[in-house]
């Protein structure tokens, strides 16, 4: 299955490529708003800065080809920083796409960047986290979103309080973890996005 993953210029795009590989899709890095429209999947990696992510989307219209493809009835995915830009105003500075109504404060805990293992605990039937409750999966960020809907929660963590873990809402899916960096654990995450993303 093709997998297009939006090139804003910065983020994890090659250890990501390579834990799609494993899954078995087939990734193409572009920068190239038609295919990031038309593909049957388009993720949003992600590691870095909001603002500077969400100009590098806009540099090449890629923000309008994300929601063109919503629009069309095709799914989008995030990771990490790309999970915070299905959402609107971010903490960090600058917006996000407003695909998901919410915000992305900074993390309110004592340890901040929240980095390493956590375990996840999932609130609700989640295609995307199916069969991994109370699974440990590997964060690096100090910004989370906060879903307007609740219901858009698929799973969350403690540090120092709840944190959202995964969003899963329609067209839309989010985690904000990095599977690629979370063993065999990601692993199944992306093989489950890949089945949510032919039935999105």
């Amino acid at each position: 299955m093709k997998v297009v993953l939006a090139d804003y210029g910065a983020g994890n795009l090659r250890s990501l490529s390579s834990a799609l590989v494993r899954a078995g899709a087939e990734p193409v890095v572009t920068i190239d708003p038609r295919a990031v429209s038309k593909a049957p999947l388009a993720l949003i990696a992600g590691v870095g800065h909001v603002a500077s992510a969400a100009a590098g989307l806009r540099r090449n219209a890629l923000d309008e080809a994300l929601h063109e493809r919503v629009a069309a009835g095709r799914p989008v995915a995030g990771v990490c920083v790309g999970m915070q830009l299905l959402f609107g105003e971010s903490e960090e500075g600058g917006s996000g796409l407003g695909l998901l109504e919410g915000t992305v404060p900074r993390l309110r805990a004592r340890c901040v960047p929240h980095m390493g293992w956590n375990t996840l605990e999932t609130s609700r039937p989640s295609q995307i986290l199916d069969g991994l409750d109370g699974a440990d999966v590997y964060f690096a960020h100090s910004y989370a979103a906060v879903p307007a809907d609740e219901d858009a929660i698929a799973a969350t963590v403690d540090h120092d309080g709840r944190v959202v873990a995964a969003v899963e809402h329609g067209l839309l899916a989010g985690v904000q973890f990095h599977p690629e960096r979370s063993g065999a654990v990601g692993g199944r995450i992306l093989e489950n996005l890949l089945r949510w993303s032919r039935s999105a």
